[in-house]
């Protein structure tokens, strides 16, 4: 089993800007109200924050994604250890 990792999206503060749909359409896509949502997350306060665990193999295409956001609302933690990557 690899490591793990949590995605922590703050889902208010998106523009829009869709760059996390364009990179890594596997995990992002961009709804109804112009703002991207994260498959498969938990979506928290009323979904103004979504949260998803990913593994090793699901990392590259989510820094990618966050990497690529003009708002760096996209952040990437390390479970084990709490280090935030980005």
């Amino acid at each position: 089993m690899g490591k793990k990792y949590r995605i922590v999206y703050d889902r208010e503060n998106c523009i829009g800007a869709a760059a996390c749909a364009a990179v890594s359409p596997d995990f992002w896509q961009i709804v109804d109200d112009g703002k991207a949502d994260l498959a498969k997350a938990e979506r928290k306060e009323e979904n103004r924050v979504q949260e998803r665990i990913i593994d090793e193999s699901e990392l590259a295409a989510n820094m990618e994604a966050a990497k690529s956001c003009p708002v760096t609302v996209i952040h990437i933690f390390d479970l084990e250890t709490g280090e935030q990557l980005i």
